[in-house]
């Protein structure tokens, strides 16, 4: 009995780093994994020993086999400015931000194929989605600064860490611009 889209597939992964998929009853790869996303099917993979929930683990590992095969699509500053989040005072913010991103490019991207009904389309509709996202990352940041610190000392620290978001975000903004030209 085959699901549709809509149902989660459960995915079990042995110690020997096998992939078991219980809809199929078959063993898959990562790649098949990969296809399952992109058909957009959702899954959750446990750990056939402990019953914990690998899910996360097991799509970094995807992310970190196609970025191996040369399919680049994180640059390289991304992944250092990423990697410099961790263990920071903004780390629990991080998810639920990169999360918006990535909802409104998807946002974006369905847009433009109504609009264009799969036409060309020129570099400046690119650059004009791309200053819409930066603003909509402005606004995004500023919703993470509070109106008012209740003490002088983390209104300091705050608003240190504001302006540091302020210059990083002109900084995108002004590479943003230089690409849509």
């Amino acid at each position: 009995m085959a699901k549709s889209a809509g149902d989660k597939a459960t995915i079990k992964k042995y110690a020997n780093r096998r992939l078991y998929d219980t809809e199929s009853s078959s063993y898959i790869t990562l790649d098949k994994l990969a296809a399952m996303i992109r058909d957009g099917r959702d899954f959750e993979v446990i750990d056939a020993k402990t019953g914990e929930d690998i899910t996360h683990q097991v799509l970094t590992q995807i992310i970190v086999e196609e970025e191996a095969r040369g399919s680049t699509m994180l640059p390289v500053n991304f992944l250092r400015q990423l990697i410099g989040l961790y263990g920071g005072k903004m780390e629990a913010a991080v998810p639920q931000y990169l999360e918006a991103a990535m909802d409104m490019f998807h946002k974006n991207q369905e847009a433009m194929r109504e609009a264009m009904g799969g036409k060309f389309v020129g570099p400046n509709l690119f650059a004009d989605m791309a200053k819409r996202n930066m603003e909509m990352f402005e606004q995004a940041g500023r919703a993470f600064v509070p109106k008012q610190a209740s003490s002088v000392d983390s209104s300091d620290d705050r608003a240190g860490e504001v302006e540091a978001l302020k210059a990083e975000l002109a900084a995108l903004k002004a590479k943003v611009d230089k690409l849509g030209r």
